[in-house]
């Protein structure tokens, strides 16, 4: 077997698996005939370990093989099973999403959960869209808003991950994330004190959060580098939706889609409200909104630490403070 795996310094986070390895996930899943002729990693993603394999017979498929269970976070834990749990509630663009072809979590080969997907054809959105005019750029964020509305549109049966623990409110769901989070920076060493400021002033606002009573859908980390456009066509075209592992029932306007597409105003993300509809405008939920983008910074500081990115952390600290502070002043 051909096998690449990315350069990596021994300390990295994504750590490779070795082939002989793949090779026995490989029989375990699709049969003790299965022969595989390569397995190259892919980069672009940032916490499971990804192969595109190529078999004998012809087929290509992609590995994403999940962190040791001791490396994860708290509120990063078990999220392949969080992914697999999610899929079936992504019918509505189930046209864009790769088929799980196998899974296996009894982590009697390398100890950690990993599944086994439909290989999807495609540019990562990073790579495709700089080969586009910027005005081609409006309809590509049209479509990420069709696509968001989309998945938001699904109802669910509590607030908190899809694989659970479930939550009866949307401020337990809240308050829950945001602790695990705190706890996560506090084991690392990493400065919390703002984050728990978060945590006491979602508290004293439950009942602004708890107006959120119908749980819906949110993708988690839909974005640019989770999509795929078609190589071929004359403008922007999304043809894969990738990687739904941080998916939540929740307030749709609290998915990192809304933070993202909402921090370059009058830029070509603009169209992105053109077809996901209009924001909220009311006073709580412009409360809420800050709130969110609160609990994002404090997930990036945390991600950060991670990923081994100092600079990252710091700059987080005076935008949570600012933020913490018109959060204080209420619902206005």
């Amino acid at each position: 077997m051909k096998y690449q795996p990315i350069d990596r310094a021994p300390g990295a986070f994504q750590q490779a698996v070795p082939p002989q390895a793949i090779e026995e996930m490989c029989r375990r899943a699709f049969g003790p005939g299965t022969e595989v002729l390569a397995a190259v990693e892919l980069g672009g993603g940032m916490y499971n370990s990804t192969y595109r394999l190529e078999f004998a017979d012809g087929r290509q498929t992609v590995l994403r093989v999940a962190p040791e269970p001791e490396r994860q976070f708290r509120s990063e834990r078990a999220l392949m099973r969080n992914e697999y749990a999610t899929v079936p509630y992504l019918a509505p663009v189930a046209h864009l999403v790769p088929r799980v072809l196998a899974a296996d979590f009894t982590h009697q080969v390398v100890g950690r959960d990993h599944l086994f997907q439909t290989f999807l054809d495609g540019l990562p959105a990073p790579q495709g869209l700089p080969l586009h005019p910027r005005p081609a750029w409006r309809g590509f964020y049209a479509q990420l808003g069709t696509v968001a509305r989309e998945i938001h549109g699904v109802r669910g049966p509590w607030f908190g991950p899809v694989a659970g623990p479930g939550h009866r409110t949307w401020s337990e769901a809240v308050l829950a994330g945001l602790a695990d989070t705190a706890a996560d920076l506090a084991d690392t060493g990493t400065p919390f004190d703002d984050v728990e400021e978060l945590i006491a002033l979602a508290g004293r606002h439950r009942a602004v959060l708890d107006r959120i009573t119908e749980p819906r859908l949110l993708h988690g980390d839909l974005w640019n580098i989770n999509l795929l456009l078609s190589p071929d066509a004359p403008a922007p075209v999304i043809t894969g939706v990738l990687d739904c592992d941080r998916a939540h029932w929740g307030d749709p306007e609290a998915d990192w889609t809304i933070f993202m597409a909402a921090r370059r105003p009058g830029t070509e993300r603009d169209a992105f409200w053109d077809t996901w509809g209009p924001l909220a405008t009311d006073p709580e939920a412009a409360w809420r909104r800050l709130l969110y983008t609160a609990r994002h910074l404090a997930a990036v500081r945390l991600e950060s630490v991670r990923l081994a990115d100092p600079e990252q952390a710091a700059a987080t600290v005076d935008d949570l403070r600012d933020l913490l502070d018109r959060l204080a002043r209420g619902v206005r």
